[in-house]
């Protein structure tokens, strides 16, 4: 492997050279909500991906070391919600491990086919899992969209740098 003087140094593929790369990657930050055995478990993800049109559906990678893994491995229907740029303190809860995340401030109601949905976000939706991919350490889900709420105004929630930033103009 030769490096261009404008290139910098090429790393070998690793974890760390993924994350730093991703780290300057700006992505939408959504929640991911699915009902447990235990009660209702989500996670932010920023990985959610339209994926088809007709049918509508979308795509999210999750760890199958995360906390939610076992109740999304398991569940028929989860629920995805875009968040707005005035909601980096839940993208924080549902990112903190041990975090109670349904727990107050946390507002949210039992929606279609139970899936617990989030208030106050920009977008709300209720899918149906039709199949899950092994990737690596993670798996690729892939969802139906069955019903949602698209209709509230407001700026998107970004993640960037390991932060989350509000969209500037």
């Amino acid at each position: 492997m030769t490096a261009s003087p404008d290139l910098g140094t090429p790393r070998l593929a690793s974890p760390d050279l993924l994350r730093s790369a991703f780290r300057r990657h700006a992505a939408g930050v959504a929640v991911i909500t699915a009902r447990g055995a235990d009660g209702p478990v989500g996670f932010t993800a920023t990985s959610l991906t339209s994926v088809s049109a007709e049918p509508p559906m979308v795509s999210f990678g999750v760890g199958t070391g995360a906390s939610s893994w076992p109740a999304i491995s398991t569940a028929e229907h989860i629920g995805v919600h875009i968040l707005g740029e005035h909601q980096a303190e839940l993208a924080a809860t549902f990112a903190r491990s041990g975090a109670d995340r349904f727990g107050a401030p946390t507002g949210w109601r039992d929606g279609h086919e139970g899936v617990p949905v989030l208030d106050d976000v920009l977008v709300w939706l209720v899918c149906r899992i039709v199949a899950r991919v092994p990737a690596g350490d993670h798996r690729i889900v892939l969802a139906e969209v069955l019903a949602g709420d698209p209709s509230r105004a407001g700026r998107p929630l970004l993640y960037h740098q390991g932060a989350f930033n509000g969209l500037r103009d």
